[in-house]
């Protein structure tokens, strides 16, 4: 097998661009991959004849001159963004079989600048889930193994762990993600990969399946911060599509790579330090913090003082979103639809068809947001629970702008632990507090992004996680950068030969 797949998206740039392989060879390394790791879980839908298809006219347009930012570059794409004529699922039974007859504004972006899909990646059903373990199409497994217990599957993390997975695991160069309450930091921590959530209204949503449209933005997971940056270039872009699409210049944002960090503040927020959290992490946190000041940066200690009631808001809005978002699903345009009770030749009623089909379309976890949702958006519950929960939200995206006037980026970690077990997943409440670090931003609409520094003592990899100032993801990149290049984090799952 090639090890073409294991280059990261700058060098294979750099590689096709010198006339050292072409993006046929790339592409069918990334394909020999994904058929020798399916074990993984990582795709619903693998394309790879129409992988190589797309490569090969990659190719032909290289040799005629064409320079397109990703051209030839193999990407996975969670089954979250519409494909044309590609089979889009949210990982949900309900969409089975729906094939859209539009693409996604993000993937358009994507072809444009040359990319090639190897596939729609794997997550937990209508991106709900903190460890992919509640997809329609099966788990996800994540490519490390606990020196602990080396037997025991782990977790992607989730929504977006098919992403996590097979970047981390060498199936693509890159893939897309979305994240919602930290859908792609979270998983791309328990994979040892970057992570990146832009501002909201960055990247436009026009054809993602919608979870939570006031939080929802898609991002880029990669195994560099570099080559985040290089996807974000193209998945960016106003959008009249999108009305919440921001229609800002798309900068370069790998422009002030290189540039370190002397001179700039970064900001340590006392409220991160929770109960419980493993002393690893708390000491990775603190080495960051401390290698950021040995290369000239500023370490300052600052409050955000409504943490703590971030993600009992995020759980009252997010659900509240999802639940009318998700009326949509009934049975009658697209997707699943329930066969009439046996004997019967047809339902009794629209009604009995409607909640048979979402009953049996439905997963357990989406099925309780729903619920959740409704009942917090009810007439006797609005003012109690969903607009105390936007007020928070307020409150939150201002301790944020306070902060901001003081630092120009700030340090936390990105989740409270390492990847966890499958047989080991905690439940309810327990599995929400996997996003205690990562939904303060994605309340607040900035940007954040994972870098791994380091390994935990069972041999995982552990990530901490910058925010950054509103729609500055270049500095924000530049930071990232900085602590990558201190940390010079080189492990990698074990990879088949």
């Amino acid at each position: 097998m090639s090890e073409l797949n294991r280059l990261t998206i700058a060098q294979a740039r750099k590689g096709m661009a010198e006339g050292a392989f072409s993006s046929v060879e790339l592409t069918q390394s990334c394909v020999d991959a994904m058929e020798a790791r399916a074990d993984l879980g990582a795709f619903i839908t693998p394309t790879p004849e129409a992988a190589l298809e797309a490569a090969a006219e990659a190719d032909r347009k290289r040799a005629a001159g064409d320079e397109g930012a990703l051209l030839g570059i193999p990407l996975g794409i969670k089954d979250l963004f519409c494909t044309e004529g590609v089979q889009t699922t949210a990982a949900s039974r309900i969409l089975e079989g729906f094939k859209p007859t539009y693409e996604s504004t993000v993937t358009r972006n994507l072809l444009r600048d040359g990319a090639v899909f190897l596939g729609k990646l794997n997550l937990d059903e209508f991106a709900m889930g903190s460890s992919n373990t509640t997809s329609y199409y099966g788990n996800v497994v994540n490519p490390w193994q606990s020196s602990d217990k080396p037997n025991m599957q782990l977790v992607p993390g989730g929504s977006s762990g098919g992403s996590a997975s097979a970047v981390a695991a060498r199936l693509c160069l890159g893939a897309t993600g979305t994240d919602t309450g930290g859908s792609i930091r979270q998983p791309a921590a328990f994979c040892g990969i970057t992570g990146l959530k832009p501002t909201y209204g960055r990247c436009s949503r026009w054809g993602v399946v919608a979870f939570a449209s006031s939080l929802d933005q898609a991002g880029p997971m990669a195994r560099s911060v570099e080559d985040c940056g290089l996807m974000l270039g193209s998945m960016a872009g106003y959008d009249p599509m999108d009305t919440t699409s921001v229609d800002t210049p798309v900068p370069d944002y790998t422009a002030e790579l290189g540039a370190g960090v002397k001179g700039l503040k970064i900001g340590i927020p006392q409220e991160y330090r929770v109960d419980g959290m493993p002393e690893e992490i708390e000491k990775l946190w603190m080495e960051t913090a401390e290698r950021l000041r040995a290369e000239g940066a500023e370490i300052v200690e600052i409050s955000l003082p409504h943490t703590h009631a971030a993600l009992p808001a995020y759980y009252i809005v997010a659900p509240a979103e999802a639940s009318s978002n998700l009326a949509r699903y009934d049975g009658v345009r697209y997707g699943f639809r329930s066969d009439a009770p046996e004997g019967l030749p047809e339902f009794s009623s629209l009604e009995e068809m409607y909640a048979t089909t979402r009953g049996e379309g439905f997963g357990p976890e989406v099925q309780r947001r729903i619920m959740i949702g409704a009942y917090v958006l009810s007439a006797g519950f609005y003012d109690a629970y969903y607009n105390k929960a936007r007020r928070v939200r307020t409150l939150i995206a201002q301790d944020f702008s306070r902060a901001f006037e003081q630092v120009d980026a700030i340090l936390t970690p990105t989740t409270p632990s390492p990847a966890f077990g499958i047989t080991e997943e905690p439940t309810g409440v327990e599995m929400y507090m996997n996003d205690v670090f990562t939904v303060p931003a994605s309340m607040a609409g900035i940007p954040g992004i994972s870098v791994p520094v380091g390994m935990s003592k069972d041999g995982l990899p552990l990530g901490v996680q910058l925010l950054g100032k509103p729609f500055e993801e270049v500095g924000l990149l530049r930071v990232a950068q900085a602590v990558e290049t201190a940390a010079d984090f080189t492990a990698a799952p074990q990879l088949m030969a």
